[in-house]
């Protein structure tokens, strides 16, 4: 038998689709599934079934239909780019500028989902390639709802990694403002006020709630400080990232900086306000080389650190940063020591203690509040992580909205396929130099 017969024989075809197929249910770890291998023989050996029913068999000599071929195309494409976004990787937008300068708005990731292990879909009766709405609707149901349950994938979660996940605080979202924290504006706004003006609410399962991407700064069982701005963990200062940006107050002699030059060493400009009053820019967002450059531009008088001590300044406070009380003098810029919860722990539950692990207990748990106070500690289910953005000062991240869940991480940025400039267009709104960059942490 030639190589090429070998390979177009049918046991050599049954067999490779077979071992991997057996692989796939091992990983999986669920061996009903072996049963697919009565599929599998069928479709290479005995060929009773008609497995692909709506594809048409021709006579020879005959019309092949366009529209039955691209049926055909159409219903490959949904199962392997399902199966892909399932268990390998998955197409997302950063949205926002709280990972600047280290991912940008307007990049598309890919995001590997095997580095961390793929989750089982929790909401599996979902419209392909959709994630939780479609032309305003919802596109999902919850008819079927699954516990959590994560295969094994190459690693945990390390300290630095850029992570994305399921926003924690996205369960419950305002219709007519989808994209903004519900439950900081219940406190801000008074919750009857809130949705009179933006509801009615709408609830989504974990792995339904938007997507974020932030780095990772504390891991479960870590002691986190946020001192000046920059982070300490269990005593120690941690790596300033070379993305990682802080607010600046730039004093000029009088006229504003030349955009272009800004825009040379990496300032996002549609984050600054020129203040003719200063004169200058009140909170210009810079990394550590930019800081050193602007510094030395001859128009620049000073530059001072943005850094927000308590009583916190406009519009954080009290309801805006985690835990959301009087207790807890916090800011975005002093922000701890605060204890990450790790599984199998317990912790202390009295009335100072329950403002940082209620919302663990009571919503990612469901666990009894009162039964923890009385009983005076918790033993946690699962791991929860603390996240931030690289851009300090503009970004929502756990310290507006605390813990995120094990259960809610969805995998790492692995490669930029494309890079777009928001406000701009093409060919002038392609970031060319960040086609196909693959992502380090």
């Amino acid at each position: 038998m030639s190589p090429k017969d070998f390979i177009r024989n049918k046991w050599t075809k049954f067999s490779f689709w077979a071992l991997l197929y057996v692989l796939w249910v091992i990983w999986l770890g669920n061996y009903w599934w072996l049963f697919g291998l009565v599929v599998i023989f069928d479709l290479h050996i005995t060929r009773k079934v008609k497995w692909l029913f709506w594809k048409k068999e021709y006579a020879e000599g005959e019309r092949h239909s366009a529209w039955n071929e691209w049926l055909d195309a159409v219903i490959f494409a949904v199962v392997v780019v399902t199966f892909i976004n399932i268990f390998f990787f998955q197409s997302f937008k950063i949205p926002s500028s709280s990972m600047e300068s280290s991912l940008y708005t307007g990049d598309h990731l890919f995001v590997s989902k095997l580095t961390y292990g793929p989750r089982i879909p929790q909401t599996p009766l979902t419209i392909p390639f959709t994630h939780n709405v479609i032309f305003g609707k919802k596109s999902y149901s919850t008819l079927i709802q699954n516990d959590y349950r994560r295969l094994k994938g190459f690693r945990n979660v390390k300290r630095g990694d850029c992570v994305v996940f399921n926003f924690p605080n996205g369960d419950t979202v305002l219709t007519k403002a989808p994209t903004e924290d519900y439950y900081m504006l219940s406190r801000m706004m008074g919750k009857q006020q809130l949705i009179d003006n933006f509801g009615p609410v709408i609830v989504r399962p974990a792995d339904k709630t938007d997507h974020y991407v932030k780095r990772c700064v504390a891991l479960p069982g870590d002691t986190l400080e946020v001192r000046a701005g920059l982070v300490w963990v269990n005593g120690e200062q941690q790596e300033t990232y070379k993305g990682l940006q802080l607010s600046y107050k730039v004093t000029t002699s009088g006229g504003r900086i030349n955009a272009r030059t800004l825009g040379k060493l990496g300032v996002n400009l549609a984050e600054l306000w020129f203040n003719p009053a200063l004169p200058g820019y009140p909170a210009m967002p810079l990394t550590a080389a930019a800081l050193e450059k602007v510094k030395a531009l001859p128009s620049v008088v000073s530059v001072e650190e943005n850094l927000d001590s308590w009583p916190a300044d406009y519009p954080d406070g009290e309801a805006t940063i985690f835990p959301f009380n009087a207790d807890y003098k916090w800011t975005r810029d002093w922000f701890g020591p605060l204890w990450i919860p790790r599984k199998g722990a317990t912790v202390s539950i009295d009335a100072h203690t329950l403002p940082l692990y209620e919302r663990i207990i009571r919503v990612y748990e469901g666990g009894d509040v009162q039964k923890a106070l009385s009983e005076g500690s918790y033993t946690f289910m699962q791991d929860y992580y603390f996240m931030m953005g690289d851009n300090r000062h503009n970004s929502l991240d756990s310290r507006y909205w605390g813990f995120v869940p094990e259960d809610h991480i969805a995998g790492t940025p692995a490669v930029i396929w494309l890079s777009t400039i928001p406000g701009k267009r093409f060919p002038a709104n392609i970031r060319w130099n960040r086609f196909f960059k693959i992502i380090r942490s």
